[in-house]
């Protein structure tokens, strides 16, 4: 599916798209419930249905009331395979938790997640006791438990996926555990982790963001979870409404753990007043100046703040760039080469992104099947001097399925075309 682009004014209300990064983490908390935890506001976007999915392999009873999700827990079997679709964080989740099996489970996927290179999940895994297999580093994987309780040192220098799959996975072994977390650059999602567990009564220690002291013999009991909305996905509408219009969102807590809601302190930093009352999100069109944004910790903000960027007083700096290397595309290379067909010339100069402001020219583009590349190019074409074509933005249902829907309702003209 194509999207056509024309020129708009954006105005109205948009509802954030619940977190994808909560509803996985609630729905594999579910999925090792023994009994029945309801999920309220889950997102529908395909990384979630991909962890809904497993948890129905290992067993779990799921429904639907009223659009929420309840799920009967308790991995009642193990299956053989563990698909994942194209979602990193259920990969690296389930490698953790497929370890707790006896049995030799394979985890793999589809499309750009089967070029996503693992890291070293194999060492701590390998040193406590697990058969680890790989395709040299990249999915399919296939482990063989059990996990054994003891120490583990982990690397964070590239994700904290696998991080919290271990902390979901250790309080379920029967004596106790040591995590230890060397160049961790994804703090805040750790933390999210553990709100989770704690939600479904499992407690860990933590000393600062690199130990965490794990108790075993815990076990989950099954919850009732809200899932909060979502910075990450709210990103877009929040740039259209500064660039070209007034939006109020509803759905983002202002004292959210997650690592994107450092949007709104950006915001802040450079001058842009974002008004919170009666849970909405009040922007609108504003004068934007030259900034500088370190995003280590917040990569999925790098493409909607290079649109940003593009419409400022001057030349900007985001910091972090590495982080963006490999995501679903080389985020880095994939903005520096549509925002170049749009006339605005970005530097990438180690891991430091510089953009140029300038007028966004019509024209086509690619998404290069990157959800956030998708609609960072949809969110140019409506600031754009005309209409813009934006290739393959089906993509979008990874993260932020009603992403067009919600803009359309807005007034934006995006039409969606059938491609071949």
């Amino acid at each position: 599916m194509d999207a056509l682009v024309y020129p708009s004014f954006v105005k109205g209300e948009v509802n954030a798209p619940p977190s994808k990064s909560y509803t996985i983490r609630a729905i594999a908390a579910a999925m090792l419930a023994a009994g029945k935890s309801t999920i309220i506001n889950p997102s529908s976007c395909d990384d979630a249905l991909a962890m809904l999915n497993i948890a129905h392999s290992f067993s779990a009873e799921i429904k639907f009331n009223n659009q929420n999700l309840e799920i009967q827990g308790g991995l009642k079997s193990n299956p053989e395979i563990i698909y994942c679709n194209e979602s990193a964080l259920t990969a690296r989740l389930m490698i953790a938790i497929a370890a707790l099996s006896e049995n030799k489970i394979t985890i793999t996927g589809s499309g750009t997640l089967l070029k996503r290179h693992l890291g070293n999940v194999n060492d701590p895994l390998e040193a406590n006791g697990v058969k680890f297999t790989s395709n040299n580093g990249f999915l399919p994987v296939s482990v063989q438990g059990r996990l054994k309780p003891g120490y583990y040192l982990v690397d964070g220098s590239e994700s904290s996926q696998f991080i919290s799959g271990l902390l979901m996975a250790l309080p379920l072994l029967n004596n106790d555990s040591q995590l230890i977390v060397n160049n961790l650059k994804s703090a805040p999602y750790l933390k999210m982790t553990l709100e989770v567990l704690r939600a479904f009564n499992v407690n860990i220690e933590t000393k600062g963001t690199d130990v965490y002291l794990i108790s075993g013999n815990q076990a989950y009991c099954p919850q009732n979870f809200i899932i909060e909305g979502d910075w990450s996905g709210a990103a877009f509408p929040i740039i259209a409404a500064l660039l070209n219009g007034e939006i109020d969102i509803t759905g983002l807590l202002p004292h959210s753990l997650q690592a994107d809601k450092k949007l709104n302190t950006i915001l802040e930093d450079i001058g842009i007043k974002t008004v919170c009352a009666n849970n909405k999100l009040h922007l609108k069109k504003s004068e934007i100046p030259a900034f500088v944004a370190d995003c280590t910790h917040t990569p999925d903000l790098v493409p909607a703040l290079v649109i940003l960027a593009s419409q400022s007083a001057g030349k900007c700096r985001i910091t972090g760039a590495s982080r963006l290397f490999y995501k679903e595309s080389n985020r880095a290379l994939a903005l520096k080469l549509e925002m170049s067909k749009l006339g605005i010339e970005i530097i990438i100069n180690g891991n430091e992104i510089i953009i140029y402001p300038g007028k966004i020219q019509p024209g086509e583009v690619s998404s290069h099947n990157d959800h956030r590349i998708a609609m960072a190019m949809m969110i140019a074409g409506l600031i754009a001097e005309g209409p813009l074509l934006v290739k393959d933005v089906g993509c979008i249902s990874k993260s932020y399925p009603q992403f067009i829907d919600s803009m359309q309702k807005c007034g934006a003209r995006i039409k969606t075309i059938l491609s071949d």
